[in-house]
Order: structure tokens, then sequence, then C-alpha cells
């Protein structure tokens, strides 16, 4: 975790941050392996009251390499989303049967190399991807273990832009249509119904709208039971939120794991559950320096050196990430925290107290460990950050900043230019 040390100076897993960006520069993501497998630890404790629960952690939420086989050999399994997040699970050397595959959109390509390889199951997200994994399948003489994802029509209570479970997404198949599916499924030669999935959104910080959903997955899998569909696994999905704001309240993970056990403890079936965010967005900041403070007749603001493609939440869904110094300040000032883009949207805080920074101040971005990295690209031609990890008080470069020569590198010029 992140703390002062008698210097005043901010540190993460012991480490002083002013070190860190004078060996690696700014900015980077700075990453405490501790804090993240102390964050997978709580899951597993929590849902050690089920008979048989398993925590996949959602790779989207941090696809570093180090990162996901620190997790991996902590116990977790690895819930993917695409072709390139499936790659990068195997290259962690997990057994393929910890991997379970969701996305609206898998490829034939993605579908045959998944099945070739091994996966615990297939998330189905619509009824043409049910019958193309079965003509996969069929053509690879396998037989396809799937889970039905569903969309149960609950407002998640969280932002628009990370809600996924309401008819109005894209995701999943109706509650009221998906017994019909199931059958459909059930009726197959090459693919096998073994599971229900459902996932309501990001960023939840209140349990009802879980509740409510659990309860018409529990009602669905009662149904299908009726009907000789029997399903051994229930996927529950992740998006149990963090504090990005001192101010939020945050669902407790005994209280979650007790309502889980009510819901589906009689049905004798194995749960799993997909958190990301919970396991590593406050195991991560990101490191950055002030590059100007410019005083307006409006406005002050601090300009850092790093940007919306280096941290694009707060520009893609207003997302808030509270900035600190790296040297502990009192003095206080009203500022707008933004980064050097040419967009007006390149704005991480507006009208918010900070210390009185100075050209050249360090400062951290925190809770940046989730939908940090993973979402950067290179607007403005600005090249992707380094990230470092601590662990047990070392710190290891886990990815290398991009230069300015690798980027432009990826352009061909024809000859005939």
């Amino acid at each position: 975790m992140h703390s002062y040390n008698t210097h005043g100076q901010l540190t993460t897993g012991g480490i002083p941050l002013k070190s860190i960006a004078e060996t690696y520069g700014t900015p980077t993501y700075v990453y405490c392996a501790n804090t993240m497998i102390n964050n997978y630890q709580r899951y597993a404790d929590a849902l050690s009251i089920l008979d048989d629960a398993q925590v996949f952690f959602a790779m989207k939420s941090n696809d570093n390499m180090a990162i996901l086989k620190l997790l991996v050999q902590a116990g977790a399994g690895l819930d993917v989303v695409s072709h390139g997040e499936y790659v990068r699970a195997l290259k962690t050397g997990i057994n393929p049967n910890k991997i379970v595959y969701s996305g609206v959109g898998k490829t034939e390509d993605a579908i045959t190399y998944a099945l070739t390889h091994g996966v615990l199951e297939l998330n189905v997200e619509s009824i043409p991807e049910l019958h193309l994994i079965n003509a996969v399948a069929e053509k690879l003489n396998v037989v396809a273990d799937i889970a039905i994802r569903v969309n149960p029509d609950v407002d998640a209570k969280t932002h628009a832009k990370i809600a996924t479970g309401s008819k109005e997404n894209k995701f999943g198949i109706d509650i009221d249509l998906v017994g019909d599916v199931y059958q459909t499924a059930h009726d197959m030669s090459h693919v096998n119904p073994v599971s229900v999935a459902v996932h309501i959104g990001s960023q939840l910080t209140q349990i009802d709208p879980y509740a409510k959903a659990y309860q018409r997955v529990r009602q669905l899998v009662l149904d299908l039971k009726q009907k000789g569909i029997t399903l051994h696994r229930v996927d529950l999905g992740g998006g149990i939120g963090i504090a990005y704001d001192a101010d939020q309240t945050l669902i407790d993970l005994n209280d979650y794991a007790q309502m889980v056990q009510e819901t589906f403890g009689d049905l004798g079936v194995s749960i799993m559950l997909e958190p990301g965010r919970s396991i590593s967005a406050n195991g991560g900041v990101l490191l950055s320096t002030v590059e100007y403070v410019k005083h307006g007749q409006a406005k002050n603001f601090v300009v850092m050196d790093s940007a919306m493609n280096d941290l694009m939440r707060p520009a893609l869904y207003e997302g808030y990430h509270h900035m600190i110094p790296v040297q502990q300040s009192d003095t206080m000032q009203t500022v707008d925290i933004v980064g050097p883009v040419c967009e007006t949207g390149d704005t991480f805080a507006k009208n918010v107290p900070a210390p009185d920074y100075q050209r050249g101040d360090l400062a951290v971005f925190l809770n940046s460990g989730a939908y940090g990295s993973v979402m950067a690209g290179t607007y403005n031609t600005r090249p992707l950050v380094a990230e470092v990890m601590i662990y047990n008080g070392t710190v290891h470069e886990i990815r290398k900043r991009q230069t300015l020569e690798d980027l432009i590198a990826r352009d061909i010029v024809p000859d005939t230019l």
C-alpha cells in the first residue's frame, strides 16, 4: 500500500516513489504485488463459506504478464474476453481448465484456438455465437463446455458506460428468452451447457443489484432443472466497486459471500467469481511529474506529464483518480489537474483542492492498477509508459517504456514517396 515515511516521502511497498522516478522516469505505473495478493486472498477467504467456489481474475483490468503470473501462482484462475487475452493467459503457464472465456465477438479462429488448447468454458453471448461454437466443435470432433450469459435486466446503479445487465446493453441473452436457448444448446451435438453466466456491470457499490440479479439466475437454474437441463456451475461475474472517493460506501465481501451462499447454497452448483478492479486497482499508482502550474483569471491549472492516453478513465467516463504529492504537503489551493494532450477532455479533475505544486514536483494518481495501462494509447505520438512492480521490497521493471523510435518504426512509408 501507499504511505508517507518519516521524511514525508510517499512510499509504495516500502519503496520511496522518488527513487523509482529517478531510476525509471515518469510517467510510470508502479504496482505493489503484495497488495494485489492480499486482495485476492480476501476473496478466497470470504468465499470459503461456500462448498465449491473459484476466483477468476478479470485480466481486462490489468494484463501485464508479471501481474497475471503473480495471481495465478497465488491460486487465481483467469477470465479472458479476447483471443489476445487468451494467449496471454496461456503464457502464464496456467492450467487451461482455469480459464473462462467471455466476450461478445469471438471469431471462428479464436474459438478454434481455445477449443484446441483448452478452456474451462466458453461463455456464449448470442444465439449466432452458440451455433458457431457448435459448428467449430463439430469440425474439431470435440464437445465444448459452455455457459450462456444471461442479461437479467437489472439496473446495476453504476455509470452507464460500465453497466452491462439491462436490456439496452449488448451483453448476454435476455433472461426471458434464455430458456429456449438452453434447450437449443442441450439438443446440439457438440456443445454441453454446463453453466450459466451473469455480469451486470462494473464498479458496483451496493449489494441490492447483485441480490436481485442472482435471484433471477437462481430461478433460471431451477426452471432448467425441471426441463431436464442440469447446470453444474454458476458464473457470477465481477464488478465489486472500490473507493475512488474516500466518501464512497463499499460492499463487504463477507456480506456478499453470505448472500451468494443463501441464494445458491442449496442448488449443488459450483460458484465462479470474476473480480478485476477490486484486486488490482489499489495495488497501482501512476507516478507523474508536474510540468507547469498555470495561473489564469478564472482557473489555476496543474499540467502533468501524464495524459488521457496514459490513464483513460477520467476522459472516457468521468472516472476519478485522487492525486497526491510524493512529498507530503499541507498547503492547499483549488486547481484543475490536466494533461498535455491537445484535447479539452484531457482533464483528470476539476476544482479540486491540491498542494501548492511547483514545476518538477512528483505526484501519483491513486487506484490506477486497474483499467490504467491496459487502456493506454499513443495519441499525439506519445509512447506507452514504463511499468514496475514492487514485490517483497524489491523493484522489478515489468514493462519497458516505449521509445519514439519503437513507435514511429511501426509506420511503413511506400517507396513511391
